[in-house]
């Protein structure tokens, strides 16, 4: 699923869903993975578990979100891993 926003010159650019999944983690700063899918389903994009694993895998490999077990069915999802100002 991409969300369809418009551009600058009236061309239509596509919005990965990995970055609008990772805008609203930043936002909360951490959250569980129902939490996010019940946020992304009141702004209006449907998500499946497998295309949310798949963009968390990608943020996780990324180093911008933290991915952990709470429960065998729960997981715990934070934001701000990056170091913007390496040493």
């Amino acid at each position: 699923m991409l969300l369809v926003v418009m551009g600058y010159c009236g061309k239509i650019m596509n919005y990965p869903l990995r970055n609008l999944i990772y805008e609203k983690i930043k936002q909360a700063g951490n959250m569980t993975d129902a939490e996010l899918i019940n946020i992304l389903t009141k702004d209006g994009v449907p998500i499946t578990e497998a295309e949310l694993d798949k963009a968390l895998l990608d943020l996780e490999i990324y180093g911008l979100v933290r991915v952990s077990w709470v429960t065998k069915d729960k997981r715990r999802i934070e934001a701000g891993l990056v170091d913007s100002n390496p040493s």
